[in-house]
Parts: structure tokens; C-alpha cells; sequence
């Protein structure tokens, strides 16, 4: 009898986890039409974001504490200050985003259920005290921690039950993100999923020299690194995350290979030294810096290339763009206002670059071209094309 109620609780507990997972997808389809557009914004950087140019903001980052079962977050003045934004955007959800390169704590933290539970709990205790709208979770990575803690065997079960309990204390008015890593195979997403709202992934980092580190697709010249963006989407949807509630990485910023990374305004600043010479790679879909006798140099991505990737997410029905990082973009706001075109804003609200360049219509005897650099004659609505002069444009 016993062990008939035992079975009777847990089928029950289950059968509601369902319909809590139900009801989060469902209030997801009917409020979010839109596309997501996920910014991380930085402890240690000053710039304010623009509230209106994202739908959610990462903010990094927070951290595991000593004890195993408790949360804090880096410089909380600052992230006082990103919380304020939702006076002037009250849209904008503003995320914990905890972990970040080389910051342990997760595998101790997981591998017990008391510590779970309780790191889980203060996880809900600080969005309150804070007035967040939920928590990010940037384990790199587990199963091979960054940080040189030792994995425990079963650690991908582990995270798995971290992100329950997660949920658990959350409940369903906060969110609960992660960032993914290129290669899914870290993480059983199909058990995973039912706790998650959606998936960042960390499309970038993916190769060093001579290739890119975020290259769109495989081949070229600088397309042929470990993994390119588009396999690791598609991995990521064989691995059973839904494509709408699946999340693009995107670059801020170039990447050497060699552990630097330098904002846009510096890439601009090197072409203008006259040492750099900048290429465009037409398979991979991305550009690229050589020194002058030919050297790779940096792989970066620029309003072209991430044009053609915000088609991507929108061709593949994907919930939106992440990138890392908001700090990294130029002064004109060059890759940040690239994102919100694309992906958020209605035809007649796009923001200017450089002499209102994406307001720019497609007239009668303009030529436009295709994201492949094929001419259109008959532009189709709502459609990206890049005009003769290198402008992303739509389709009226």
C-alpha cells in the first residue's frame, strides 16, 4: 500500500510539472511574437544600455558562493543601475546571468541535493531582493569545468537536476535560461527542457586561427574550424530543443585566437592604422582580418555578416539573437542597432547607422542583392537584401 501512494505521488508531481511546463509555453506563444534579443551587459564595463534596442538583458555575472549554497553578484551597484532601465523599457526582463569563464562552484553545488536545493532557493531570495525577472545559468562547461574543479561522473545528470530545482524555487513568474556551449552533447536536453524558458547559444569561440571563430558555414577560407554556427544550431534543435525556444549567439567582437578580444571600434581603429587589411569571406558569410603580408589576425563580425545571420534566425524560425557583449560594439552602435532592425523593430521604426542607412527603402532602379550576392529583381516583404552601396535594406 505503501509503495502504491509512493508511486501515486510521484506520477501525480509529474503530471503537473507537465502542465506547468504546458501553461509557460503557452503564455511564451501568446506574449512573445516577436523575437528575442538577449544582451549581455558587463560588471566591469560603465556604458548604460539602451533599454530599447534588446528584450532581455544577461547581466555578468554572478556567481556560485563558497558555501556552496548561497549566490552573489559581481559589482551589485552597477547591476542596481541595469534594473532601473525597465522604468524607461518596463518590457525588459533583466536576468542574473551566474558563472562565466573559469568561475567554479557549480560542481560541488550540483552534486549535493541539499546544496542544490539551497542555492536554488537564494537564486529566487536575490531576484526578489533585486527585482530581477530570473536567472541564467553560464556553466562552462560541465563535465570539463573551466574553472579546474574535477567533474564527478554524472555531471550532465547533475545539471539536469539543477536546472529542476532551479525551477522549482523559481516557480513560473521568473525565467530560467542557460548558455549553451557550441557542442550540445554536455547537456540532456530533452530531460532539460522542460525547466528551461530558452537556450543561449554560444555560437563563437568555435575555432582559432587561420579560421574564424564564428563563422556562419563551413568552407572558404576561414570556415573550417571545429564547429561553424550553423552545424551547432543544428545539433542543438537534433538534440531536441524546439527552435522557438532556441537562441543564436552573436559576436560583439573580434576574436585573434590567442585568448584577446577587441571591440568593433578597435577593429576600425586597426583598418585605419594602414597595418590590416579586411576580407570578406562569401562561404563562411563572415569578415576577417589579415596584417599586411597576409597573416590571420582577428575574425570579428560586422553589420554585413550579422545581417545575414539575423536572416538565419528568421529563416529557421529560431526565438531570436543573443551577443556578447554590449560594451564591444562600436560608438555609432553599428551592431547592436544591426540586431534590433533585423530582428525587433517594424519597418517604418528602424534605427540609423551612419546617415540612416537601414531606413534606406528599395526604390525603382535600385539594385538589390540577396544574402548569397544574387541580384533581386522582385523584392519580397519583409526580406533582408544588401543594396549596391553594402546597406541592409527590406523588402517593402
Amino acid at each position: 500500500m505503501k509503495q502504491l501512494l509512493t508511486m501515486l505521488v510521484a506520477l501525480l508531481t509529474a503530471v503537473a510539472l507537465q502542465a506547468q511546463t504546458a501553461d509557460r509555453l503557452v503564455t511564451q506563444n501568446d506574449e512573445e511574437e516577436g523575437k528575442k534579443v538577449v544582451a549581455y551587459v558587463t560588471s566591469w564595463t560603465t556604458i548604460m544600455p539602451d533599454p530599447m534596442v534588446m528584450t532581455h538583458i544577461n547581466y555578468a555575472f554572478g556567481g556560485v558562493g563558497d558555501d556552496h549554497r548561497s549566490v552573489y553578484a559581481d559589482n551589485l551597484g552597477r547591476l542596481q543601475q541595469i534594473v532601473k532601465l525597465k522604468e524607461k523599457n518596463p518590457r525588459l526582463k533583466v536576468l542574473l546571468s551566474v558563472g562565466g569563464w573559469g568561475r567554479g562552484g557549480f560542481s560541488p553545488m550540483a552534486a549535493d541535493a541539499d546544496c542544490r536545493r539551497a542555492f536554488a532557493q537564494a537564486c529566487r531570495t536575490f531576484c526578489e531582493q533585486q527585482g530581477l525577472d530570473g536567472i541564467d545559468i553560464d556553466w562552462e562547461f560541465p563535465g570539463d569545468n573551466s574553472s579546474g574543479e574535477t567533474s564527478p561522473r554524472g555531471e550532465k545528470q547533475n545539471y539536469t537536476l539543477l536546472m529542476r530545482d532551479l525551477r522549482e524555487a523559481l516557480g513560473e513568474d521568473l525565467l530560467l535560461t542557460m548558455a549553451s556551449s557550441s557542442d550540445p552533447s554536455r547537456y540532456d536536453f530533452r530531460s532539460c527542457m522542460q525547466y528551461l524558458d530558452f537556450v543561449n547559444v554560444m555560437t563563437y569561440d568555435m575555432a582559432g586561427p587561420p579560421n574564424h571563430h564564428s563563422a556562419l558555414y563551413r568552407g572558404g577560407t576561414v570556415g573550417n574550424g571545429y564547429l561553424v554556427a550553423d552545424e551547432s544550431i543544428s545539433r542543438h534543435l537534433q538534440a531536441g530543443i524546439p527552435a522557438k525556444q532556441l537562441v543564436m549567439g552573436l559576436a560583439f567582437y573580434g576574436n585573434s585566437g590567442r585568448g584577446e578580444q577587441i571591440s568593433l571600434q578597435e577593429i576600425k581603429w586597426k583598418l585605419g592604422s594602414g597595418d590590416y587589411v579586411d576580407h570578406w569571406d562569401d562561404v563562411a558569410k563572415v569578415p576577417y582580418l589579415t596584417t599586411k603580408d597576409g597573416s590571420f589576425a582577428y575574425g570579428y563580425d560586422n553589420q554585413q555578416s550579422l545581417t545575414i545571420k539575423c536572416q538565419y534566425i528568421l529563416d529557421r524560425g529560431l526565438a531570436g539573437g543573443m551577443y556578447w557583449e554590449y560594451g564591444n560594439d562600436d560608438r555609432l552602435g553599428t551592431e547592436r542597432k544591426t540586431v534590433y532592425n533585423c530582428l525587433l523593430a517594424p519597418d517604418d521604426a528602424k534605427l540609423s547607422i551612419e546617415e540612416a542607412a537601414l531606413k534606406q527603402k528599395p526604390t525603382a532602379g535600385r539594385h538589390l542583392f540577396d544574402l548569397s550576392g544574387r541580384l533581386v529583381a522582385n523584392p519580397l516583404p519583409r526580406r533582408v537584401y544588401i543594396s549596391a552601396g553594402g546597406k541592409a535594406v527590406k523588402g517593402i
